[in-house]
This record gives structure tokens, sequence and C-alpha cells, in this order.
């Protein structure tokens, strides 16, 4: 029995686990939230789907083809180009909505409050004060947590589950309606709740979700409503105009369109091309033109000025005309920047670290709780946050001399944010006149304002004020990030980053003396280095962060900043996205795989052990191999008898499959013997003569080519089986690896489809009978097949023969045994593959590798068996 249990243990290795919870899978750790006991790592699960990006190119989809001309080819591009530009548009007044409202619901809150302060603070009730602010920012917060708790899904911000989507990965109900509707309206109530999260990274998941769900025309949450569109029904237009709708998002929210797209291509599509970026642009130019046009519309009334690209305005970067000593930066300011870099790096990597652990602690202790629990959580962060705002803007400010004239722009029809747009945040809380308190102007103000203050305030903002600010944010912030209520982190970084850029100015300007010093600038590039610590975006947010601040001559400045950021936040740890993509177990394909990786082939990363179809399957074969395995391609294939010729006697079904073998191998001698055939039909005489003497004489029927001869292997007999006959656990290892033929891949959707349209014919009949489904038909139930286990098929005749070979894919991408992994995982993750079946040198398929294959932990785990075997 120890034995037993010990080679269990062997064998399964990969999939179990023994000692003390020997009865639960990696994977169930996973959705348990717990962690393996050494090296406390949650593995990737195997219950997501890949994306089919690869086109599945069988019999309907070749008929659509042949009806294809350039008419019709125009056409589809056009009504693609004009979906780019529904995107973007949606996805634009989508930003506006919730920058309406947010706007709208914080003015009313801070001008009750600041209100009530201002009495209070003669009267001596401002725990009147606190008690209004708190049943504003708890009732708004227990909104957005119950919207989280209608859709889960719609917590944080969106960008790991989005990016986990361009790269291939199918993640349950992430571009659905409703997951829009409770992130729109959730993102609104938890930034006007007075929470540390922003409402730009949410734009990101919104934008997603409008390019996933408007090219279709249809939602699973409305299922009444639906339009005869034929177009785009497959997962690679789907991935497409998703990777438009996030870069949308991008766009909206910081009126970067450049960077829109750039963020689309480096955090997660690996499929990219010439076409595809320009449709990305076009939808970003397109969401960041609607925004500005209907924002500059509302809050100036002049229509069409273009005055507010972005959700988030950095303004414009200009010293004052008075200080001729002033510039925006100079060379010896790039070794400051650096050292910020390096500092922002540090702080990103704890930031992370601590947030990773909080992850970890609320999946064992809050996750697997009543949901209620969650709701309970945010609202506790609610009350710690808004009693540290009030408390520490009302006791640990200190009364600053405000600007008289700190002329930021001068041209009111351009960009610019002006002296009075600044001082009019500040807050007077307790200090006299002409004096403003510097903590509440931080801490009382929409975020978007106090970065406004910290980017161009020429007034100072005392050093220990900027220390205890930066302090209390980053921890606040850090212990928000992952509750359940919807939430970004890109202003909170922003805010928290500028503030610790402005405390380095102050430092240089007060202690050091270096007075050319422009306060603005540190603040940007320390927003930059925080920033870019914990997130670890470059290319992108370089360019995100010049078109926000419309200087270009910041361009290198923010370049070297947020590379030193990432490079020293990557000794340490993960961006935070990449974190939580670990956290929820998705088996995210990074950009190319380690050199050491090489010293494996595909033999030692593949799947050996197959559940496969034949050509001809018997309808209850199909439904016990579909309801039994929950795997999404199956191989279909035949197998390799030495006495084909007396299986094929007396059993139709056994011969419809040899006989598909047969016409399916190509060899030599018969395909010149078919251009032979397709050449006399020229009416030369001459070339007829010399296809007839080329022509080899018929040889006998039981003559075999040399290719079949190579077929025969050396396990004989083989089992006396049918294909509609299961495995049997007394089979021998050659008995259960038998040798089998390679035709190509065919769906679980498929297979579904044609057993709910009863696709079949009778044993007596000729598969000619079968009925043919066109391409419309097979992709009419996209994106959301039926389930197998929900299906009646009492009506079906389970002895009914199914003819599979008109809707495989008999051309997949196949790799041979001896490819070298870094080969394998470029040719998988460039072709945005699914499946890669694994074919020897005579067309036999000896396994299979899927994306769990090609994860850094599977093949570090294969590697370190590699160097046991060596």
């Amino acid at each position: 029995m120890a034995g037993c249990r010990g080679s269990l243990c062997c064998c399964c290795r990969w999939c179990c686990c023994c000692g003390e919870r020997e009865t639960r899978t990696p994977e169930e750790l996973t959705i348990l939230g717990e962690t393996q006991e050494e090296e406390d790592e949650i593995l990737p699960r195997k219950d997501y789907e890949s994306l089919d990006y690869d086109r599945c190119i069988n019999d309907p989809y070749l008929e659509v083809l042949e009806t294809m001309d350039n008419k019709k080819g125009r056409r589809y591009e056009a009504v693609k180009w004009m979906m780019v530009f529904a995107i973007g548009v949606c996805t634009g007044l989508v930003g506006l909505f919730v920058d309406f409202f947010v706007r709208l619901f914080t003015q009313l809150k801070f001008g009750v409050v600041q209100t009530s302060v201002e009495e209070c603070s003669q009267k001596g009730c401002l725990a009147l004060s606190l008690l209004e602010l708190l049943g504003f920012n708890l009732t708004f917060v227990f909104l957005a947590s119950i919207l989280v708790l209608i859709e889960p899904v719609a917590a944080g911000s969106g960008i790991p589950e989005i990016k986990c989507y361009l790269n291939g990965v199918k993640v349950p109900g992430i571009v659905r309606l409703r997951t829009l509707l409770c992130k729109v309206f959730g993102v609104l109530f938890s930034v006007a709740g007075g929470l540390f999260v922003g409402k730009e990274g949410p734009m990101i998941h919104s934008g997603a979700v409008v390019g996933a769900g408007l090219p279709q025309f249809q939602s699973i949450s409305l299922r009444k409503i639906q339009f005869n569109f034929p177009y785009f029904r497959s997962d690679r237009d789907k991935r497409d105009f998703v990777s438009a709708g996030a870069a949308a998002g991008v766009a909206a929210a910081f009126g970067a369109p450049i960077g829109g797209t750039l963020f689309s291509l480096e955090e997660g599509s690996s499929f990219w091309n010439q076409g595809l970026t320009w449709k990305v642009l076009f939808c970003s130019m397109s969401a960041t033109f609607t925004l500005n046009f209907f924002r500059s519309g509302i809050q100036f009334g002049s229509w069409g000025s273009f005055q507010l690209p972005g959700l988030l305005n950095f303004g414009e970067f200009k010293c004052s005309d008075s200080d001729k000593k002033c510039h925006l930066w100079t060379a010896m300011d790039l070794g400051f920047f650096v050292v910020m870099g390096v500092i922002g790096g540090l702080l990103g990597a704890t930031f992370n670290c601590l947030n990773k652990r909080l992850a970890k602690y609320r999946m064992r202790n809050v996750h697997p709780k009543p949901k209620l629990v969650r709701v309970l959580e945010s609202l506790l962060v609610s009350v710690v946050s808004t009693v540290v705002v009030f408390m520490a803007s009302m006791v640990l400010g200190e009364c600053r001399q405000m600007s008289a004239s700190g002329q930021i722009g001068n041209d009111s029809s351009q960009l610019q944010v002006t002296s009075e747009d600044v001082n009019s945040s500040t807050k007077t809380f307790f200090c006299p006149n002409e004096t403003y308190n510097d903590m509440a102007t931080l801490f009382f103000n929409p975020q978007e304002s106090a970065i406004l203050q910290l980017f161009h305030q020429d007034s100072t903002f005392s050093p220990v004020t900027l220390a205890l600010f930066f302090a209390l944010y980053f921890l606040l912030a850090c212990w928000t990030y992952g509750i359940s209520v919807p939430s970004g982190l890109f202003v909170p970084s922003l805010l928290c980053g500028a503030a610790f850029g402005r405390l380095v100015a102050n430092v240089l300007k007060s202690y050091i003396g270096l007075g050319h010093i422009y306060s603005g600038t540190f603040a940007l590039i320390g927003a930059a280095a925080f920033l870019g610590g914990v997130v670890r975006m470059t290319i992108s947010l370089t360019v995100i962060l010049i078109e926000s601040t419309n200087e270009i001559t910041y361009g290198l400045p923010i370049m070297i900043t947020l590379m030193v950021a990432k490079w020293t936040g990557d000794f340490f740890n993960k961006g935070i996205y990449d974190i939580h993509v670990g956290l929820r177990g998705v088996p995210l394909l990074e950009w190319e795989t380690e050199a050491e990786m090489d010293k494996l082939r595909a033999s030692d990363i593949m799947e050996p052990n197959l559940t496969y179809v034949y050509p001809h399957t018997r309808i209850q074969s199909l439904v016990s191999i579909l309801r039994t395995t929950v795997h999404h391609a199956f191989p279909v294939v035949t197998e390799n008898r030495g006495n084909e010729k007396e299986f094929m006697k007396g059993n139709q079904l056994i011969s419809n499959n040899i006989k598909f073998k047969k016409s399916s191998i190509l060899t030599r001698a018969g395909e010149q013997r078919r251009r032979s055939q397709s050449m006399k039909s020229y009416p030369s005489s001459e070339l007829r003569n010399v296809c007839d003497e080329h022509l080899p004489s018929e040889e006998p029927a039981e003559k075999e080519d040399l290719l079949q001869q190579m077929l025969e292997r050396r396990y004989t007999p083989y089992p006396n089986l049918y294909p509609d006959q299961s495995p049997s656990e007394d089979w021998t290892m050659e008995e259960r690896f038998r040798p089998l033929t390679f035709h190509g891949l065919i769906l679980r959707s498929q297979l579904v489809t044609l057993l709910v349209r009863g696709v079949c014919y009778s044993e007596s009949q000729s598969s000619a009978s079968q009925p043919r489904l066109s391409y419309a038909e097979m992709a009419e139930d996209y994106p959301r097949y039926p389930d197998i286990h929900d299906l009646d098929l009492t009506l079906l005749n389970p002895r009914m023969i199914v003819d599979v070979t008109p809707y495989m894919n008999p051309a997949p991408f196949t790799v041979s045994p001896n490819t070298h992994v870094s080969q394998v995982f470029n040719l998988f993750r460039t072709m945005g593959l699914r499946h890669l079946p694994v074919v020897n040198a005579v067309g036999e398929i000896v396994g299979i590798i899927t994306r769990h294959n090609l994860t850094y932990e599977f093949l570090q785990a294969r590697l370190r068996q590699h160097y046991q075997t060596i």
C-alpha cells in the first residue's frame, strides 16, 4: 500500500501534493487562497481558458473565403473602421459620465463639510463636521461595495485582468455589460467616497469592455436585445477590439492617444500588426477628442475649443517671467533624477511587497467568509481614511503664505493652469487671511487638484507636511488597493510621488541652496519615479506623461527616471499588476523565456496523455468524452493497424476511418499522379503523351506504398478496439499510448454545436448524407456556447455517427518533439495559439502543448527535473 502511494505521488507530481494536504491540488490551493508551504508560491491555475486567436481553416470557413471578393473585403474593412470609431466615441462618453458625477458629488461633499468646518471652528463643534464627512464617505463606499458584490470582477482597477485578456487568457466575466455598469458606477462612488483610489485605471477596463461588447450587438445581460450583425464572431476580432478599447481608455483618462496605443502594445497584446496599430491609434484619438469636446463645452461653454484633453490634466509647466534664474531642468538635475528614480524604485518595491501580503491575507481570511465581510472591510478602510484625513487637516497642517502671483499660463484658448485655478483650491482651515493650511489643501481636495497644487503652487509646502502626507498617503493607498471596490492606482501613485518630489525640491532649495530648481519639475519626476516603481511600465508611461504635460523637453528626464525606477524595483519583486495576476493564478506568458530554458525541448514539456476523437465517431463516444473531460480541443486521429483490411470488412464505421486516413496521406507518387491528371486537361497532345509516359501502372491493391510501410509500428497486435469504446484501466503502456496518425484539431465548442444541431448520419448511410453547417451557423452561439451537461440529447440516437472532418482544423501549427522551448514559446505567443500539437517525423501525434505548459512555474519545475536526470 505504501509503495502504491509512493508511485502515485511520483506519477502525479504536477497535479497533486503528498503530505499534510495530499487531497488538495495547487489549483485548489489557489482557489482557496492558500499557498505551498515551502515556497509560499501560488501556482497557475488550470481552469483558465485561452482565446482562439488562430483561425480555424475548416470547410465552412473555406466556403466563406470562396464567396469573398475585393468588394466584400473592402466592406468588411470599412465596417471594422466604423466599429473602432464607435468604440472610441463610447469610451469618451463613459469617461465624461464618470468625470461629471464624480465632480458633482465631490463638490457637494466638500462644499457641505467645508461650510460646516468654518462654522464649527468658532462654535467648537468639529465633531459634527467629522460626522458629516463620515456620512458622505460611508454612503458612497457602501454603494460601491454593493456593486462589487453584484459583479465581483468589477473590483480593483481591472488592468491586471485586461492585461491577461490581451495576453490570450479568457478571464470569466471580465468583458460583460454587467461588469461595465458595476465598474462605472462603482468607481464613481468609490472616488467620491474619499478613498485613496483613482478613476483612470478603471477607465482602461471600461474601454476594453466597450471594445469587446459593442461590435457584438448583443449581450447576455440583455438577452432580448439582439441584432443580426454577422461580423466579428471570433476571439481574434474580439481581442483586437479589446486592444483598441483599452487604448481608448488610457487616451480618455490622460489625454494621451499615442500613450494609449503604446500601453495596449506594451502591457498585453502578444499579436500585433501594422493594420491593428492604425486602428488602435484612431480609436484612441476618437476617445480623446470626444471627451475633450464635451468637457470643454460643459465646463467652459466653448464648444469646439478642445481645452481639456483628458480626465487628468497636469497643466503647463512654465517658470515665472519674473524669475530669470529659473529653468525647468538642467543637465546637472539629471543626477538628482537618477537618485530619485532609485528611491522611487525602492518605494515602489516596498509598496508592492506590502500590498501583496495584504492581498494574501485577504485571500485567506476575508474572501472565504460571507460577502458581507468584504463590505465591512471597505467601510472600515473608509472610516480610517476619513478620520486620518480630517484629523491631519485640522491638527498637522501649517499656515503658509499664499502666492500673490504665480502666473502659470497666459493664453486662455489653450490648455493652461492659471494661478487662480490653483489658489481657488487652497484651504484656509484655522489660518489667518492671505495664508492657507498646506495639509488641508492636499487632503481636503480631489486628488487631481492636489496634484496640480504640488505641480504648480508657487508657495512652499512645509517639508514636515510633505513627509507626513507622503507617509500617510503611502500606507492608506497600499491598504486601500485590493478591497472590494472599483479602484485605480495611477492617481494615488502620482499624488504620492509628487509629494515625494516636492519634498526633494524643498530640501535642495532650502538646505542646499540650489536656487535654480523648479519645484514643479521635481514633483513631476517624483510622480514618475514612484508610479514607475509601482507599475514598472516604461515606454507607454513615458509617452503618457509627456502628452499629459504637453512638454516634450521632459522626455529625457522622465524616460531616465522610469528606467532606473523599473530596474531598481525589478531587483526585488514584480510590478503591482503582475503580482495580482500571479495571485489570481492566471497563466500569463512573458515576452520571452530565460536562456537556460533552451535546455528543454518540446518533448520535455508536452502532455503525452491525450484524449482524442476519430474522424468518424459515434454520438455516445463524443458525449462521453465531452462529459468526462474538461479539455477544450481534441486531436482528430486514426490508428495505425497491421490488419486494416480485416477491420474494414463488415464495419462501416471502421471502414470510413481507415478510408479517410488513406485519402489524407500525401505521397510523392500520389501528388505526381494528381498533377499529371490535371496537366492532361491541356489541349497539347504532346503534353498528354508526356503525362501518359510518367503515369505508373496501376498497382495491385495488396501493395502498400513506402509511407504506409513507415507508418507500421512495433506494437503488434493492436488492441481490437472500436472508436466508440473507452480506454481501459487494464491496458498496458503500449496499448494506452499506441501510435496515432494526426489529422487535425477540433474544439469542444465545435463538437457541442454539431451535437446540438444533430449533424450525424447512420451506419447504413454514406457520410455524404450528413447535414452541412455554414460558418454563420457554427458561430451563432459565440461567445457562450452551450454546456454539454445542460443539453438534452435524448432525441439523438447514440449509435449515430458524426463526421467531424469538415469542421476540424486540418492544418494547425505543429512542432517536432525536438523543438527547443524558446522556439515553441515564440511560436505559441506570437501566433496567439491555444493548443500546439507535437507531431513526430512520421505524422504521429505524441503530445500537446497548452499555455499551462509554457508558464514560468511549469518550465522551472521541468528544468529542475531535467537537472535531476542528468
